[in-house]
């Protein structure tokens, strides 16, 4: 495994950023074969996915590299738990792996599944905040299951957030704590909010598979973290929600009527500007669609939103980032 990471330029300055950051304080301890099943399905991974991914477990197990590498990437995980930002970039590992690339890092968030639940029992969060958010774990298999048609991450690295005690499913939305930039920062700064650059904020994340994208919901979610990090987190004064999404493109509002889901979500944000404006197709086709690479002139056309996403390539026009804020 090792050798396949340094035989890739990217990789192999990753994994030696790895190495450099000397030996690992923690040592990763998998659930064996009898106890796997259950973390399993706690983290909701489909119940097919299971055997297979015992047998996976025992065959990383036998091989000394990799749970070296395992180990290091455990320690990057959990170091400075809770910190926002801290944490580390897991990258997509060589094709030539095969299925124990496309799950290794699964097998390292299970690893870190005691530290993130110590963490949250540290913090008091409740029982079932703490399994609906690392339960995410399963709704990103089911996000490559349909964009690659086999078991594996998409974006390794995208759950770091969850299991470092940084991002929270709170009802319908996710939200991570972060840190307002300068771009950010300055917009709200100069639209007269008390928040600028580098004061904390709530980064507001829209999960697929977790039902519509209603009003209502979206209320709700807003309101439980008001409550949530008042409570859980009261030294970090969390004054701003933001949002950086496909769904804010003001662009949808020429296909979309002023009373769906997608617009009156966008209606909640004062727009940032001051970010480039470098075109971001593949988004939407991913979110919507579930492969970024499926050819535009055969994308489906069965709801509003595939039809607003797919007629607007077809007319040669393109979906870009939108960037937003509102006062908490």
């Amino acid at each position: 495994m090792l050798e396949a990471l340094r035989a890739d330029k990217d990789l192999a300055g990753w994994l030696g950023g790895l190495e450099g950051a000397g030996e690992p304080q923690v040592e990763a301890v998998l659930p064996d074969a009898g106890e796997l099943p259950d973390v399993l399905l706690d983290l909701a991974v489909p119940h097919e996915d299971i055997n297979d991914l015992v047998a996976l477990r025992d065959r990383l197990w036998r091989d000394p590299e990799a749970r070296k590498l395992l180990d290091r990437c455990l320690d990057a995980l959990v170091r400075d738990m809770g910190r926002p930002g801290g944490g580390p970039d897991f990258p997509v590992l060589p094709a030539g792996l095969g299925e124990l690339g496309r799950c290794f890092f699964l097998y390292v968030y299970v690893a870190a599944l005691p530290y993130a639940r110590a963490y949250h029992r540290g913090r008091g969060i409740p029982d079932d905040v703490s399994r609906r958010t690392l339960a995410d774990l399963g709704r990103h298999l089911a996000v490559h299951r349909r964009a690659r048609g086999s078991r594996g991450l998409v974006v390794p690295g995208w759950l770091a957030l969850h299991f470092r005690g940084e991002l929270y499913q709170l009802g319908r939305l996710q939200f991570q704590r972060a840190v307002l930039g300068g771009r950010m920062g300055g917009a709200t700064a100069a639209a007269g909010h008390a928040a600028g650059p580098g004061d904390p904020c709530l980064n507001l994340h829209i999960a697929d598979f977790r039902g519509q994208l209603s009003p209502e919901a979206c209320d709700e979610s807003i309101d439980l973290a008001r409550e949530f990090f008042a409570r859980h987190f009261p030294e970090e004064r969390f004054e701003t929600a933001v949002c950086h999404s496909w769904l804010l493109d003001p662009q949808l509002r020429r296909y979309l009527p002023a009373d769906s889901n997608i617009v009156r979500f966008q209606d909640r944000f004062h727009l940032a500007q001051g970010y480039g404006q470098d075109p971001d197709d593949g988004t939407p086709v991913s979110f919507v669609f579930g492969d970024r690479d499926l050819a535009v002139a055969q994308l489906p056309r069965r709801t509003r939103v595939e039809r607003a996403v797919g007629d607007h390539l077809r007319a040669g026009g393109h979906w870009y980032g939108g960037h937003g804020w509102f006062p908490l």
